[in-house]
């Protein structure tokens, strides 16, 4: 009598050949965005079939990577600032995070939006729109934020601006660590722009960041 195939080694190969296929996805997709399945395949030292059986097309690989890039934002909003920090220093800290964390996924960002439309695109960035509301309600009660729009109204305006600055990054037009797009960020809540500055440097020293990223010539 023959004995059972084992199933685990087959399944655990298959988790593996999923994981390195997307982290593959996400390096050439920085690279080259319109790079093809059979290169990514190439890439990620995988065959065309083991490749398509995870992902059949662009679209399911994309749908992936934002469905992964959402649990990543969201794991980054729950570990969000302390309850009591001051609402404009909440914010600094919360964008600065964010693109610690979204940096491996600024050229995702665009081509959910490209390729998945407007509403997928949303959901990925979700949770960091409701962190910010609720961000922007504490700062409008604590007079350090406009007041003239409602938190929800302002935090989507907030994103996207924040996706704006990203995509100048992504072109290339724009040089950053996070640093630039967190006091652009604080500005538009209503900081002013020397205040902004001060708080972005004191969060991104608390955070253990570097020295910022040298000016552009404009």
């Amino acid at each position: 009598m023959s004995k059972p195939v084992a199933r685990e080694p087959q399944r655990s190969n298959s988790r593996s050949n999923r994981a390195r296929i997307l982290a593959t996805a996400r390096e050439e997709l920085g690279r080259n965005p319109d790079v093809t399945l059979e290169e990514l395949a190439r890439a990620a030292g995988v065959v065309r079939r083991t490749l398509y059986g995870h992902f059949p097309g662009r679209a399911a690989l994309l749908e992936a990577l934002a469905e992964e890039a959402a649990e990543t934002f969201r794991n980054a909003v729950e570990a969000g600032p302390e309850p009591g920090e001051p609402a404009e220093q909440a914010l600094a800290w919360f964008v600065l995070r964010m693109w610690r964390v979204g940096d491996r996924y600024r050229m995702l960002m665009a081509l959910t939006q490209r390729d998945l439309g407007s509403d997928r695109f949303a959901e990925v960035l979700a949770p960091a729109r409701q962190a910010v509301t609720g961000i922007l309600e504490r700062g409008q009660r604590d007079g350090v934020f406009h007041s003239h729009l409602p938190p929800a109204v302002q935090s989507t305006g907030l994103m996207a601006l924040i996706v704006a600055l990203v995509d100048s990054v992504n072109t290339g037009a724009l040089e950053d660590d996070g640093r630039r797009i967190a006091t652009s960020t604080l500005i538009a809540a209503g900081v002013p722009e020397a205040r902004a500055s001060v708080v972005v440097a004191e969060v991104a020293s608390a955070m253990g960041m570097g020295t910022a990223a040298p000016a552009q010539d404009t």
